[in-house]
């Protein structure tokens, strides 16, 4: 298959898989949207996101399919989004949204096991910087790119450099420019890899010129709300 017929097919053929996904994260926010908006209003809501959502998915950019391992978070990223857009055309503000799907990812994350740690060897670090050339490629450019930045064993063991974001390409696309920092800081909440800390300083979703992650082994992941961002306001 060339690459436009993979443009044009791929996520219509993951159709389902995308759905049942949607689904599941609907099922987390609903509580909390009817614990803030009433029960009315979450089921309509969720019906109107679920319609955009599911007329969404041909549209979402193609950045190399199963081929690239970044392709989930894209795609993860794409509910989140309508589910903005809807509560925003019934007057609701990015912070509103921002904290309902953090309460969604934070209450879901704490009901799964955490992560395995990685076997961070020469193996690990050779993988990373191989996928890291392949961004810089520039083949989609719809795509994430970034560097692999080797640690000092005391800041931090590893990290990577993100210079293009693919979700901020998306966001700003569907005019969600504001609502990217909440999305952006979930990073946090998710983060559940066994015996590891992530950090990061910056963002492009804050206008910096790179989102530098970071990871430490035997570190902490500091998370809680309100982001930092909102602190600084």
């Amino acid at each position: 298959m060339n690459h436009s017929a993979d443009e044009k097919h791929y996520y219509l053929a993951q159709k389902p898989e995308i759905m049942l996904q949607f689904d599941t994260h609907a099922k987390a926010w609903r509580p909390f949207l009817a614990e803030r908006y009433g029960d009315k209003f979450a089921d309509t809501a969720l019906e109107d996101t679920r319609q955009q959502y599911e007329a969404l998915i041909p549209t979402i950019p193609y950045i190399g399919g199963d081929e690239n391992p970044m392709t989930r978070h894209l795609v993860r990223s794409t509910t989140s989004l309508v589910l903005y857009k809807v509560m925003k055309a019934r007057g609701k503000t990015a912070e509103e949204v921002g904290k309902i799907v953090y309460d969604a990812v934070e209450t879901s994350v704490n009901q799964m096991p955490p992560l395995p740690s990685p076997e961070f060897n020469t193996e690990f670090t050779v993988e990373e910087k191989e996928q890291a050339r392949k961004s810089q490629e520039r083949r989609y450019s719809g795509d994430w790119v970034w560097e692999f930045v080797k640690g000092d064993g005391v800041e931090f063991d590893y990290g990577r450099d993100f210079l293009e974001c693919s979700t901020k390409k998306l966001y700003y696309a569907h005019g969600a420019d504001e609502f990217l920092p909440f999305y952006c800081y979930l990073d946090f909440v998710t983060h559940r890899t066994i015996g590891w800390g992530f950090t990061r300083t910056k963002t492009l979703a804050e206008g910096d010129e790179r989102c530098d992650f970071r990871w430490k082994k035997g570190g902490e992941t500091k998370k809680g709300w309100p982001p930092p961002f909102l602190k600084r306001k």
